[in-house]
């Protein structure tokens, strides 16, 4: 009798709690920081070492629970009565996850359903070798170079598949807002805590996204403030003193929005003189970037997204004893430069039952720079809205729109005597038309009326053969054009000592290309995965504007080609994944480049013949630790010389950097990671006499010139050669350690 008491006491206590117990496992887990929410009861808690987590006292009744991984997030409905509840959460690895891209088409699509070939990179991809910037993130992109354009200011530019950085149009989450003046800088001021991935289109995309995105295309996606951890820090410094420090910070307003806050400050203030040439052989730096993205709940589920970003950078090289004393004067030689930048992106979609969305970004750059004594002040103010339209109708997938662009632009230059203002209005539609299963064309086309160029249309067409899932074969043709902002664009024309002559009025750049892409993923019974990428392509210019550096080696003459240029060439890319921790990413392009100037063919300066790139990581996950081993190699290019009597290489040789790096994570929260840069301690003035010409003479006191403006060689300066910056091609630091450490909640 005592004994049936306890029992039924035991039972009217069970159903009066009526509670139950969770019990989820994540399927397979790799030991990667997760966090699994309840989230009426706002309960969270992390898995264990096999990916198991639970949830005990639950009350009965229907729940939801989240989970949130850095580069997967998934929820799940279940109901719960009494009872010990499984759930299972299938976790594909990152290559075998459908991925999903907007920047080939600006609509959200498979990325093996596009027609137009997209490649993505995670911040998974970009921690594998830790930068302060995207600039240099890019650096073990297959066919993306970045390309340094001053020894002594550090300026850079992205190329892709041969083709100058002017040539390449960086969005951000698809705004337009990376151009002209922010091409020279604003690279640098992009920091990697921000980016959730980033998608890479080589080739023409004007019909879409209009001048400058000749060559190619990237776009920065930023991170999903509903996606975002509660709180992120990532700090890391270098054996040369470089400090880098990421902060991020997620909040939920009442049910009503999301809001992510990032926070990012480099400092380099240390001057380094390696080569003993008196300059720093870094540009010093110190910048700010802070970012606010904010994703609004709407009743009617549908998107309204608003973005702002501030960025400030003070930076400076020159002469060792440079200070800011000597700013713009002629006793010590340095280049210093102010940045301030504001940016404001949104996107709404309209309360209607159709799909359409209107996008706006709004940027104000200004420029305060001084080269030795030459002073560069400018300003860019960029607006922008952009309204779309997407529609299925049967078998065609539609995208209409329009946009509106103005810029405005002043500077000091003679080129600038009055602020230039542009208008540029744009209509563009696109039909994807599915024939078949396996069978699809895409037909484009863009019209602009630029108030200064007239109109411009810029058609293309993609067609995608899928013969599986995991067999596709496509081909892309379109043309593309550029108007020409000289001085924002071409650094050299405003650093050393090099007179710059313009010939006529610069005409808008034209282009046409062709690309052909295979895709092939194999995936095996125990689990791995390999994929192969492999693309040939050619692309012709007409009206191309090439700063020509050998009819006078003391000029830089700025002039539409009269003639052409071309460049074609094939690029392989290698995904592999294995089940044993493995993990592969090798890429490799072969390219020729060709311009032909008046009957002459030549090959530009700063092209190279080849190039590879490789990141591998091997995982050792029962000690929660991983390698990466990341690197490039490049083969020869010509580089910008003085002239015959110039000692320096005309030719840059084989160049190869290499990084290493170990992480350690624990608790699903910290992550300790350290390695080595640049390992070969590769710098380019190996086997040169030096790298700035007249480095012991910047203000070129001591130089002689004949009466047609031609350096004369003397016993002080038996070279002829005058102060020039620009004889550059990778960089100019060499090898150093970094640890750094991250957290996140």
């Amino acid at each position: 009798m005592k004994n049936l008491i306890y029992i039924a006491i035991i039972l009217i206590s069970a159903i009066g709690n009526a509670q139950s117990k969770i019990i989820g496992t994540i399927k397979p887990y790799n030991k990667q920081s997760a966090t699994i929410t309840l989230k009426e009861l706002n309960k969270k808690t992390i898995p264990d070492s096999l990916g198991i987590f639970v949830f005990d006292s639950i009350p009965n009744g229907k729940h939801m629970i989240e989970i949130q991984m850095e580069n997967f997030f998934q929820r799940k409905n279940i109901t719960v009565n009494n009872e010990t509840k499984e759930v299972v959460f299938e976790i594909k690895s990152e290559k075998e996850i459908e991925e999903v891209v907007v920047t080939g088409t600006l609509k959200p699509v498979s990325r093996l359903e596009t027609p137009v070939p997209v490649e993505i990179y995670t911040s998974t991809f970009l921690k594998k070798n830790p930068t302060s910037n995207i600039f240099e993130a890019l650096q073990n992109v297959n066919g993306v170079r970045p390309q340094l354009n001053c020894n002594i200011c550090n300026t850079g530019d992205i190329h892709i598949n041969g083709l100058e950085g002017p040539y390449t149009m960086v969005t951000i989450d698809g705004m337009p807002i990376v151009s002209s003046l922010s091409t020279v800088y604003g690279l640098s001021g992009i920091p990697n805590s921000l980016i959730d991935r980033i998608e890479v289109v080589k080739g023409p995309a004007s019909s879409l996204y209009g001048s400058e995105a000749v060559g190619g295309l990237i776009n920065i996606i930023t991170k999903n403030a509903n996606m975002a951890p509660v709180f992120s820090a990532d700090f890391f410094s270098t054996s040369w003193l470089e400090n880098n420090l990421d902060l991020g910070f997620k909040s939920t307003i009442k049910n009503k929005a999301n809001s992510l806050v990032g926070l990012n400050y480099y400092n380099y203030n240390s001057p380094m003189d390696n080569n003993h040439d008196n300059f720093t052989d870094v540009t010093l730096q110190e910048r700010i970037s802070i970012f606010n993205k904010w994703n609004f709940i709407r009743k009617d589920n549908k998107v309204f997204t608003l973005a702002g970003r501030f960025f400030y950078e003070d930076r400076w090289g020159g002469e060792m004893n440079w200070n800011k004393s000597y700013r713009g004067g002629n006793e010590v030689y340095g280049e210093s430069i102010y940045t301030s930048r504001q940016e404001l992106i949104g996107k709404y979609q309209l309360p209607v039952s159709e799909k359409i969305y209107f996008s706006f970004s709004a940027t104000n750059h200004d420029q305060d720079s001084f080269y030795g004594t030459t002073k560069y002040a400018a300003q860019q103010r960029i607006g922008f809205g952009q309204l779309t339209w997407d529609k299925t109708i049967n078998n065609h997938d539609l995208l209409l729109g329009s946009a509106y662009r103005y810029q405005f632009y002043n500077d000091n230059t003679t080129a600038t005597v009055i602020p230039e203002k542009t208008n540029i209005y744009s209509f563009f539609a696109q039909d994807e038309i599915k024939f078949a299963k396996m069978h699809s064309v895409l037909l484009g086309s863009r019209l602009d009326y630029n108030n200064n160029h007239g109109y411009i249309f810029t058609p293309r067409m993609a067609y995608k053969w899928k013969f599986t899932d995991t067999d596709i074969f496509r081909i892309n043709a379109g043309t593309g054009f550029r108007v020409v902002n000289l001085f924002t664009e071409e650094h050299a024309a405003l650093t050393g000592s090099r007179d710059v002559i313009v010939t006529e009025n610069l005409k808008a750049e034209k282009s046409y290309n062709v690309n052909v892409n295979y895709l092939k993923k194999l995936r095996f019974d125990n689990a791995s995965f390999l994929g192969f990428d492999v693309s040939a392509w050619y692309t012709h210019f007409s009206n191309q504007i090439i700063p020509d550096y050998d009819t006078n080696p003391n000029q830089i003459i700025y002039k539409n080609l009269n003639g052409f240029s071309e460049t074609k060439g094939v690029s392989l890319n290698i995904d592999y994944l294995s089940n044993f921790g493995l993990k592969a990413i090798l890429g490799a392009t072969v390219l020729d480049s060709k311009k032909t100037r008046d009957g002459i063919t030549s090959t530009p300066i700063l092209t190279e013949k080849y190039s590879a790139n490789w990141a591998i990581t091997y995982e050792l996950l029962d000690w929660n630790l991983s390698f990466d081993y990341t690197g490039n190699v490049y083969g020869p290019m010509r580089l910008p010389i003085l002239g015959e009597l110039d000692p320096r290489k005309p030719t840059s040789p084989i160049w190869s950097i290499q990084n290493i790096q170990a992480t350690f994570k624990w608790n699903n929260k910290y992550e300790l990671y350290g390695g080595v840069k640049n390992l070969l301690n590769w710098t380019p003035n190996r086997k040169n006499p030096f790298l700035i010409a007249r480095a012991n003479d910047p203000f070129d006191e001591n130089v002689q010139f004949d009466g047609n403006g031609n350096v004369v060689p003397t016993p002080e300066n038996p070279y002829a050669l005058t102060f020039d910056p620009a004889y550059v091609y990778a960089p100019n630091q060499g090898i150093r350690g970094f640890i750094g450490i991250r957290y996140r909640i």
